[in-house]
């Protein structure tokens, strides 16, 4: 057989056994594809099969995704890819080793070194432009949002409907706190009631069903109930479901539809809330996920105790909600004028 077409035969043995090893773990496949593609783009760089890899190897790639622009937590995670790829070729539950070597006179190694490779030494790793919304902030997107549904009804042009589902849409994730993903994969069904609310009808909690997930796993679930404090979205969404969602004639149960039958995309939540925030004439550096930042900083700031905004958001551990907040100068303020207020009161009574 042709060295060449053995070398190739080898490596795609070991990326689908490696995937049914990740599936026999009940690996989601999202997450298995991800790893695979990791695995193959390093392969492509270094021009090298896995028995002929070297730490050097990924000193080099390492370099040139940052000279590229990467993030240090997307290196971070390609050298645990890596170095999981790794231990299952030198695992001696497998016979990788004494394959290669036969054939090759090479055997794999672990390439992933404590040396080498991005450690985590930071809670939070993202961009520092990345923070919640001022409350005038919010107002002033919500307003301009509002005002597009206004303004496109009153010239008859097309457009009206879907400037109105798209106002209710983000006034969604900030009123939940909802990742991009979880808004986007809302349906009518996940709407629901709250026994200690009745007032507010079906409109009183969301059934999230697209949570991140954990540890390659699938998708977690969570219920978000409405806080009093955001009850001021609930006309506008009765409106949406009453009035505004049929009229797509939509056969999707999403809560979202598009005229062509089918969930707003992604990227389409993106530009939409780009173009929201540029009319506004907000910070450009504001993203879709900053409202999610903001309903963990304004909870926090009304008086909602830490572990029920965690469970609100999703958060495993508290320190992921902590790095979303970022309170205002005035919450601050108001903090310690009242510690003032106590301290200068326990000095009058001593």
């Amino acid at each position: 057989m042709n060295v060449l077409r053995l070398e190739e035969t080898v490596f795609q043995s070991m990326l689908g056994s490696w995937a049914h090893q990740q599936m026999s773990r009940g690996l989601s496949p999202d997450t298995i594809d991800g790893r695979d593609g990791a695995i193959r783009r390093f392969t492509d760089f270094t021009e090298r099969y896995p028995w002929q890899w070297q730490a050097s190897d990924v000193d080099e790639y390492s370099s040139h995704l940052r000279v590229l622009g990467r993030q240090r937590s997307t290196i971070r995670q390609l050298h645990g890819t890596l170095s999981l790829f790794c231990d299952y070729l030198i695992s001696s539950e497998y016979d990788w080793v004494e394959l290669c070597e036969g054939h090759f006179g090479d055997v794999p190694s672990q390439v992933c070194l404590p040396w080498n490779t991005t450690k985590h030494v930071a809670d939070y790793e993202g961009k520092p432009s990345n923070r919640s919304m001022t409350y005038d902030e919010i107002e002033r997107f919500f307003q301009v949002a509002d005002s597009r549904v206004e303004v496109t009804a009153r010239s008859g042009k097309k457009g009206a409907l879907a400037a109105l589902r798209d106002a209710q849409m983000f006034k969604t994730a900030y009123a939940f706190g909802l990742r991009r993903a979880e808004l986007r994969g809302l349906d009518d069904h996940d709407l629901h009631y709250n026994s200690r609310v009745p007032k507010w009808g079906r409109f009183a909690a969301l059934h999230v069903r697209f949570a991140k997930a954990s540890r390659g796993g699938p998708s977690r679930r969570r219920t978000v109930l409405l806080v009093p404090h955001m009850e001021w979205w609930v006309e506008g969404m009765e409106q949406w479901m009453d009035e505004g969602r049929g009229l797509f004639g939509a056969s999707v149960p999403a809560l979202w539809p598009t005229e062509r039958d089918t969930r707003v995309s992604l990227p389409y939540m993106d530009r939409r809330f780009a173009a929201l925030r540029q009319e506004a004439g907000l910070d450009p550096a504001l993203k879709l996920h900053c409202l999610r930042h903001s309903y963990v900083t304004h909870l926090i700031e009304h008086g909602y105790l830490d572990r029920f905004v965690q469970e609100q958001v999703g958060h495993l551990v508290a320190s992921s909600t902590a790095i979303y907040t970022s309170v205002s100068g005035d919450f601050k303020n108001q903090i310690l004028s009242d510690a003032l207020r106590r301290f200068s009161t326990l000095e009058e009574s001593g």
